[in-house]
Order: C-alpha cells, then sequence, then structure tokens
C-alpha cells in the first residue's frame, strides 16, 4: 500500500492543474492510464472562453452561456467559473502558456482573441489551431519539476475504494483506489482521503467521434460504482465539423474557423444555414449538428463543406497552421478547397454530479473537467467554455479539500484496506470477444442514441446493453484484468447511462433531440436528469 495526501487520475488540463495546485500542500499522486499527454486536452483546438478585454463582460459571457444551455445551466455555476477565470489565465502564463498576441490600437501587446459560435463577443484564447497541445505540455513541464508530485503514466485506475463498499456505515467517504500497472500487471493499492477524477469524457462510446482512443468514460464508470450520482449523460455534444475523410476519422476542424468566416455548404457550394438558425454558421453546435445531419440525409450526401477558400492565404496559414498541414496530407488545400465534414460526437454535457468545487457526494471525492457536472454546460456547452471549467474547477477542488479534510488531521477512525484479490481469475485467451463487444457498443450507441433518437431506438439500446453488461462482468470476474477489458467495462457502463438519462427526459432540449418529443416541455421547470445508484 502506497500512501498520498491526493491521488488525481487524469493527466489533461484538470488533472495537470490541480496537481500542482496540491503539490503546494502534500504529497501528490498524478496517475494516466497512457502517457501523460495522452488527453482530451491535448486534442483541444479552439482555446479558452474567458473576460479578459474591456469590450467584453462577465454578464454577457454569463448571458451566452445560459443561452447555449437550452434553460438548463445552474446560473450559480456558471457565474462563478466566469468570474473566476481570469485569475485561472493568470495563473497559465505564470505557468509558461502561451497565448495569441496582437499589437493593439495604442501599440500595446494584447491578447489576440477570436470568437466562436454561441458567442456574443470575441473572447476565446488561443495558441494558432492547438491551444490543448500548447496548455497541456507547459503544464505538464511545470508538472516534472515539482519533487512531491508522483506521476504514475501506464496506470490504470481500477475501482474507487470506500468506506461503503468495504461495509463500514459510519460514514461514507474515500479511502483510495486499486490501480493495475499496465507494465507489470501488479494491482496496486493507493490510499488517500482525498481523490481528484480528472479523466474527461466518454466520446469513445460512439462509432464516429473527435476523441482520442483514452476517452472511454473511466471517471464517470469509477464514480458511479462508487456510489456518486450521475446526472444529464443525454446530453453528448456532436460536433458540428469533424473531417470526413477515410484516413482522419478523428481529425476536428476547430469552431473558430467559423468564427473567422468560414461558410458551411452543400455540394452545390450554397450556404445553408440560414434555412435553420438566423445566427447561420455561428449557431450554437447543437443547432448546427441537427441542421448537418438533416442536410446529409435530405440530399443523400456523404458530408456538407466547410469553405474559409475566400480568405486570404496568409490568414489561413497564421491562423490554422495544423488544420492546414492535416488537410493537406489527404490532398485538401483549404487556402483553394472546401472541407468535407461530418458531425461525429465530441464532448460530454453530463457526468458526475458535483457542486461547485467540483465535490460529489463522497467526502474526499472530487471530480472535475469533462467527467464532472457541476450545471456550468446545461444541455448544450458553448464553445470553449469547458478549459475554463477544467481549470476553475481544479483550483476550487484542491481549496475545498484543504478546508474539509485539513492535511495532518486524524480521522476519528481508520479503515483497513484490503489487498486487491484477483481470486481464481485466469489470463483471457479470447480477446477476440472483447474487441467484438467494444464494436458493438459504439455502433449501437451510433445508430440509435446519437443526433436524433425515438424512444423505440432507445429501448432497443438499452435491451441489447444490458445483456453486453452482463457479459463483460462475466469476463471480469473470471478472467485477469487487462486495460482493454477495463476500458470495455467501463464504456459499456457509460453508454448505459447516456441510453438511460435520454429515456428519463420525455422532450427535446439542447442536445437531446428526440422525434417523439420534438418540444420542449414548456409545462414543468426544466430540470436535470439525476440518477442514483444507491
Amino acid at each position: 500500500m502506497i500512501e498520498f495526501d491526493f491521488i488525481i487520475v487524469g493527466s489533461g488540463a484538470a488533472g495537470l492543474s490541480a496537481a500542482l495546485h496540491a503539490s503546494e500542500h502534500g504529497r501528490v499522486a498524478l496517475i494516466t492510464k497512457r502517457g501523460a499527454l495522452d488527453s482530451n486536452s491535448n486534442w483541444a483546438q479552439g482555446g479558452i472562453a474567458c473576460v479578459t478585454s474591456e469590450q467584453d463582460s462577465v454578464e454577457q459571457h454569463v448571458s451566452d452561456t445560459l443561452i447555449a444551455g437550452a434553460g438548463l445551466c445552474h446560473e450559480d455555476a456558471v457565474r462563478t467559473i466566469v468570474t473566476e477565470g481570469p485569475d485561472r489565465i493568470a495563473e497559465l502564463v505564470k505557468w509558461g502558456v502561451s497565448f495569441d498576441q496582437r499589437e493593439a490600437e495604442d501599440g500595446h501587446l494584447e491578447f489576440d482573441l477570436t470568437k466562436e459560435g454561441g458567442h456574443s463577443r470575441r473572447r476565446v484564447l488561443h495558441a494558432a489551431d492547438a491551444t490543448g497541445r500548447e496548455l497541456t505540455e507547459k503544464l505538464l513541464i511545470a508538472v516534472r519539476e515539482k519533487a512531491n508530485i508522483t506521476l504514475m503514466e501506464h496506470h490504470f485506475a481500477i475501482d474507487l475504494i470506500t468506506t461503503t463498499k468495504l461495509g463500514y456505515v459510519s460514514e461514507e467517504r474515500i479511502l483510495g483506489l486499486y490501480v493495475l500497472n499496465e507494465e507489470t500487471h501488479e494491482v496496486l493499492t493507493l490510499k488517500s482521503d482525498r481523490v481528484v477524477l480528472a479523466t474527461g469524457g466518454c466520446g469513445r462510446v460512439y462509432l464516429y467521434t473527435t476523441n482520442p482512443r483514452i476517452a472511454t468514460g473511466d471517471g464517470v464508470a469509477l464514480a458511479w460504482r462508487a456510489g456518486a450520482n450521475v446526472a444529464n449523460m443525454e446530453f453528448i455534444q456532436f460536433h458540428p465539423t469533424c473531417l470526413y475523410h477515410p484516413e482522419k476519422r478523428s481529425f476536428l476542424i476547430t469552431e473558430a474557423m467559423r468564427g473567422e468566416g468560414a461558410r458551411l455548404v452543400g455540394a452545390d457550394g450554397k450556404e445553408f444555414m440560414h434555412r435553420y438558425d438566423p445566427r447561420g454558421s455561428l449557431a450554437p453546435r447543437d443547432i448546427v449538428a441537427r441542421a448537418i445531419d438533416h442536410e446529409i440525409k435530405r440530399t443523400g450526401g456523404p458530408c456538407v463543406y466547410l469553405d474559409i477558400s475566400h480568405k486570404p492565404a496568409e490568414f489561413i496559414l497564421s491562423h490554422f497552421p495544423n488544420i492546414h498541414k492535416a488537410c493537406l496530407e489527404v490532398d485538401i488545400d483549404i487556402t483553394k478547397d472546401p472541407i468535407p465534414v461530418v458531425p461525429a460526437a465530441h464532448y460530454q454535457c453530463g457526468g458526475v454530479v458535483t457542486d461547485v468545487n467540483g465535490a460529489t457526494r463522497i467526502r474526499g471525492l472530487c471530480a472535475v473537467g469533462e467527467v464532472g457536472c457541476t450545471g456550468l454546460h446545461g444541455a448544450n456547452r458553448l464553445a470553449s467554455n469547458s478549459l475554463l471549467e477544467c481549470l476553475v474547477i481544479s483550483h476550487r477542488a484542491v481549496e475545498h479539500m484543504l478546508r474539509k479534510m485539513p492535511i495532518g488531521k486524524t480521522h476519528e477512525q481508520e479503515y483497513p484496506i484490503p489487498p486487491w484479490q484477483a481470486g481464481t481469475a485466469v489470463d483471457n485467451d479470447e480477446l477476440v470477444v472483447i474487441y467484438h463487444n467494444w464494436d458493438e457498443i459504439r455502433r449501437l450507441m451510433w445508430d440509435y442514441v446519437s443526433i436524433v433518437r425515438t424512444t423505440k431506438r432507445l429501448q432497443r439500446a438499452a435491451a441489447r446493453l444490458r445483456n453486453l453488461k452482463r457479459e463483460v462482468q462475466e469476463f471480469y470476474w473470471n478472467f485477469r484484468i487487462t486495460s482493454e477489458l477495463l476500458e470495455l467495462r467501463n464504456l459499456v457502463e457509460c453508454a448505459s447511462l447516456i441510453v438511460e438519462c435520454a429515456i428519463r427526459r420525455h422532450e427535446s432540449r439542447g442536445l437531446h433531440y428526440t422525434l417523439d418529443y420534438p418540444e420542449k416541455d414548456e409545462a414543468r421547470p426544466p430540470a436535470d436528469t439525476v440518477v442514483r445508484r444507491y
């Protein structure tokens, strides 16, 4: 057993920043199932939405967020996160993060802010079109310089350890977690009174996604099995513009391109978004994704197109160098050619229920970033609010845990933690079954639970997922664990939670659109879809 003051699971923006804050107060374990830079945050292109200009205001940012969230945002959380954003941006700069700047009219340098869908002002800070990479690389450098942060790469969190799971009923709090060392196949027991889940979302539950291979919903599944509440999992954001090409299935075309004047057009070269929303190509993502889905079905074409070729080539190359390079690799020159695009699963707006400190119902357990549901995003995330939430909530989570569980304080009762028991499990010689189930989950979620849904499709998905959960659980108990099996176990759990939440919502709101209930339910106040395990 290894003991730490803090255990942080996940090495994206939320996990890295939480580790840096926590390291000022104690010993930190930073666990990540792949390499330290394998995270959703590292793939983020657009930027961070934050009020840093005199032409902008907190009230305007709050208003844009509430409008995009379709009536389901928690205004107190929105206001807190937006208000505290500038301090976190200043902190990033202190840690070495470099945002693009431009020369103002009076000659001084200021942030080169861009605009994205749903925003009424230019407020998105960026580092060209690779903001996430700039952010995570600089934070990781800062993390590696901290002697009291133990970075545990290629370690997979299996399950959380709580007093309730061990059979104690006097209090419900976190005790630690079991972790698989993927290189030695040894299971470690890590002990801590303070655990932060920062594992990102579950985009890989869908066949087509902009997310990297690691996005299997591990944190949601961990927290759910431990007894935390989960909410609003039906609100999966489909990014409207994923590159349509067989060699780059997961390559995102940032919304910032539309913010800089790119137009969505059909195969005939004509714009179509004005038929769906007066904001045109800069409408919020849920509206744009449904419009593209409808155009593809209406015309029978495989995709639509995003065209920025009317802008000067120098402008395109300076603002979108990585997208230009990636598209050239598949013979698309974005300075001359329209880009074929389709919607793809992108962001999980629901997750583990937390307060604005990232705290869950289990004492000592916090969930920050995409894995958590603070109420910031409501039924549809406003573009580039995700990294803002990561930074603000990770800072607040560490401060909260220090207040509630001061380091060095002796608990009234200590609980013995049993070592991991492998039992009679044997090596699995049928990996093909795991891969088949993985593919089946992703395909049925895409076919039955994607941009447009029906009750019948959801019920079919639920029935098949119940069978798959039984099969996966049987594998889990009978065979020695591997990362592939653990990811499948988490994936099927998240898929089931998405379907359960979607079945419970008898209306169309934000990212959840069902043909059986095509309008908002105006007869009652908007409410979260909360699922409780216990």
